[in-house]
């Protein structure tokens, strides 16, 4: 992989760490759900314009902008509203990998190898570990659990993607975010209010139009951009296991720029999660057979 491409599969999984930060700044001014609508519909307009419209059936692109846009990205800005730290939100969502595992295994009957079992086990573990620490009470641990559950709801995309077939990932993200803002702004109505969707329309703040410019361009179309054309050019064992480097961009920059402490429970938790991701991405390679 020359080195130019290096950089970029570095760029691109920093700008994906650094979005944790932005959310929880927008998420302060902006309502959640809104927040989450207004991503997805300047990453789709004017993108669509300009992205060829993906080569499969139209309803894996309605159901995968349902699942990431709508319920996973939903539960996660709301979830860090209620006071999910970015940087541990950045980890826990990397759990979606497991739940990929799994869920393959239940629809797809992709049988996972003894190693990557072991993986998810030791990550599992690691989960179990951070949320002991978020559990004195309810506040704490619900939104911790909805950062989970969007972690399911992203191995749940997965698997759709790899229903929908061998697709442009760019055209089929830019495509789908046209199906998650109306969903979005239906349900920011009838939960968070007209009343709080007019203030932050009104008299938007910079902090918030720098949130949504930085969630639509950089984190999704320039993002998704990068990593398809990487993905295309080198096999995918060699990208992929740059992913692991999000929840380390995140949560440096989320106690770089908010402050945010990591206790000493926590720590262990992260190194047992970040652990078992690299057991799962790099053990099927050292695996005896691979099977």
């Amino acid at each position: 992989m020359p080195f130019r491409d290096v950089l970029l599969a570095v760029l691109v999984v920093a700008i994906w760490g650094f979005n944790f930060v932005v959310i929880k700044i927008g998420v302060a001014d902006v309502p959640p759900l809104l927040l989450t609508g207004l991503r997805f519909l300047f990453a789709a307009v004017p993108a669509v314009f300009f992205v060829k419209r993906p080569a499969c059936a139209w309803h894996w692109v309605v159901t995968f902008g349902l699942v990431l846009g709508v319920v996973k990205f939903g539960l996660l800005f709301t979830a860090m509203k209620l006071g999910m730290p970015a940087g541990l939100s950045s980890l826990v969502l990397q759990m979606q990998a497991f739940f990929t595992m799994a869920l393959a295994f239940l629809l797809l009957g992709e049988r996972p190898l003894g190693v990557q079992i072991v993986g998810a086990a030791i990550a599992a573990i690691g989960v179990g570990v951070i949320a002991s620490t978020r559990s004195g009470g309810g506040a704490a641990l619900g939104p911790f659990l909805m950062v989970l559950a969007a972690a399911a709801c992203w191995g749940l995309a997965n698997i759709v993607t790899k229903k929908a077939g061998r697709v442009d990932m760019l055209g089929f993200v830019v495509w789908a975010s046209l199906v998650a803002p109306l969903p979005l702004f239906a349900l920011s109505w009838t939960i968070e209010g007209p009343a709080a969707i007019g203030a932050a329309l009104a008299h938007p703040s910079w902090t918030a139009i720098g949130a949504v410019a930085y969630l639509a361009w950089p984190t999704t179309v320039l993002g998704f951009g990068v990593w398809s054309w990487l993905m295309s050019r080198h096999a995918t064992a060699t990208v992929a296991p740059f992913s692991l480097l999000v929840p380390v961009f995140g949560m440096t920059s989320a106690w770089a720029v908010l402050g945010e402490p990591v206790g000493g429970l926590e720590a262990i938790g992260a190194g047992l999660v970040i652990a078992g991701l690299v057991v799962n991405v790099f053990g099927p390679r050292l695996a005896p057979g691979r099977a």
